[in-house]
């Protein structure tokens, strides 16, 4: 039966409850923003240099051999470390996963189970604290928001472990797949990369974020249109500053010139800064929340549903 329309009416007078939005916003600063981070690709991607970019901060160590002697990882590990990050007065809970190892060995077959596990046990642990019947006010979100997947830059096409894990991931988690280091290909051969990749993308059925949904407006479909259209980020991340035109920037010097990252002739660094940092924050935590967790949660209530219904009837 569909809910009767609801006739709008205008106040006569001034009542205050606009003021909702203000009131929202001094609570939500109070308590900040949490937003977690997994980032996934072979060692020596710039994954680590690449986070640090984008938040403008030294937040992560590469976790690549330094030493001739270090031995090489034979597992995919997952590290987590957090952060807070404030500004103009709004503070960020940033936790970051590494997967060091991933995709480093000669047999790469299942390097991608730890990292799908952890983030089933990330919805698992949200799943559990919200059962309880004493549950915190505020449960500790640790729910992996944003998967940002590198690809290597051969000019050729995805590896066979790119198709399947992004695949793989893509079932619980927002991935936003990147050509990492891209200014190791000329402009032409970066377009006809990018071309290839999202011609496989589509022809793997690889559903990526961002997602429209009903309740998008004409603005949001054209800003996710915008995004796909870019997508993979072609991007270079440097925490080094170099001097161009006598301006301090973010960039990589070498022979032929300098490279910075924050021109978008140059990469598309400042795309993927916006779109993750500007546009789609806020839309990644929902998504998460409402898609990815919540098909978890039916899944894990039906499974137990259907174990109580099974479970033979005890003699009185």
């Amino acid at each position: 039966m569909a809910a009767a329309a609801v006739e709008e009416i205008r106040a006569t007078s001034y009542v205050g409850f606009d003021s909702i939005t203000q009131q929202i916003e001094h609570k939500l600063l109070k308590r900040g923003f949490q937003f977690n981070v997994i980032v996934v690709g072979q060692t020596g991607l710039g994954k680590s240099t690449l986070i640090n970019t984008v938040f403008a901060s030294h937040l992560i160590d590469s976790k690549g051999r330094l030493e001739s002697n270090e031995p090489v990882r034979q597992t995919t590990e997952i590290q987590a470390v957090s952060h807070v990050i404030v500004e103009n007065g709004v503070k960020l809970r940033l936790n970051i996963v590494d997967t060091p190892g991933y995709g480093d060995q000669v047999n790469n077959e299942n390097c991608w189970d730890p990292i799908v596990k952890y983030i089933k046990d990330q919805h698992s642990a949200y799943l559990r604290k919200e059962l309880t019947a004493m549950r915190d006010r505020y449960i500790l979100d640790t729910r992996i928001h944003c998967c940002l997947y590198f690809i290597s830059p051969t000019g050729h096409s995805l590896r066979a472990i790119d198709v399947i894990v992004m695949k793989k991931l893509s079932e619980v988690v927002n991935v936003v797949p990147v050509i990492a280091k891209a200014d190791s290909l000329t402009l032409e051969e970066r377009v006809a990369f990018k071309q290839k990749i999202r011609a496989e993308l589509v022809y793997h059925n690889i559903r990526l974020y961002p997602f429209d949904t009903d309740e998008n407006d004409e603005e949001e479909i054209q800003l996710n249109e915008s995004i796909r259209s870019v997508i993979p980020f072609a991007v270079v991340g440097s925490e080094r500053s170099v001097i161009i035109d006598g301006k301090s920037v973010r960039g990589r010097k070498n022979r032929w010139g300098v490279v910075n990252v924050e021109d978008v002739n140059h990469c598309e660094f400042m795309h993927l800064r916006n779109f993750l940092t500007r546009t789609h924050l806020q839309d990644l935590i929902e998504t998460t929340a409402q898609i990815h967790y919540e098909a978890f949660r039916s899944k894990q209530l039906l499974a137990l549903k259907e174990g109580v219904q099974q479970r033979p009837p005890t003699n009185q």
